[in-house]
């Protein structure tokens, strides 16, 4: 039995075809498809050095590609998941050394200690805290309440006649 060439192509089409389904890597899936276009090139009388810069082409080109195409597609209503000290911003903490203003002292969030500083006045041991910022190993704290405050200018008395009448 004398193979030719595409019939080669598809054999490492379908052998790469079925590495990729039992490995679900996304990874053969290309090379499958680069030979694949291989074997159609070689049917259509292309040469061998052809048929190797066409399977290298679209594969190449695929494997490259399958980051972007997958991020659009399937991740493109994906929420971005915060982690390390990006998510702590805005938890809440428990003092379990008290802050004062000179040296700060130690919060407890997530089970961890931290070094922390108070943003709103000193803080006793077992309050409760809002992280407002980190700067480097520290956090900076205050009081939930003390996070939502907003200073409301007072209204002017009016003046009856002043003279701009």
């Amino acid at each position: 039995m004398d193979t030719t060439a595409w019939q080669l192509w598809l054999i490492a089409a379908i052998v790469l075809g079925a590495l990729e389904i039992k490995l679900s890597g996304f990874v053969t899936l290309w090379f499958a498809v680069g030979a694949l276009m291989a074997a159609l090139m070689a049917g259509a009388g292309l040469g061998f050095d052809g048929q190797l810069v066409v399977f290298t082409l679209v594969s190449s080109a695929l494997f490259g590609a399958s980051r972007t195409i997958f991020k659009h597609v399937f991740m493109r209503d994906a929420v971005r998941l915060k982690t390390g000290v990006e998510a702590m911003m805005g938890q809440e903490a428990v003092v379990m050394e008290a802050l004062s203003d000179p040296h700060g002292g130690t919060v407890r969030i997530n089970g961890e200690l931290w070094m922390a500083r108070s943003l709103s006045g000193p803080l006793p041991e077992g309050e409760r805290v809002t992280v407002e910022q980190i700067e480097g190993l520290k956090l900076w704290v205050r009081r939930p309440s003390a996070s939502h405050e907003v200073a409301l200018p007072q209204p002017r008395p009016k003046k009856e006649n002043a003279g701009w009448d």
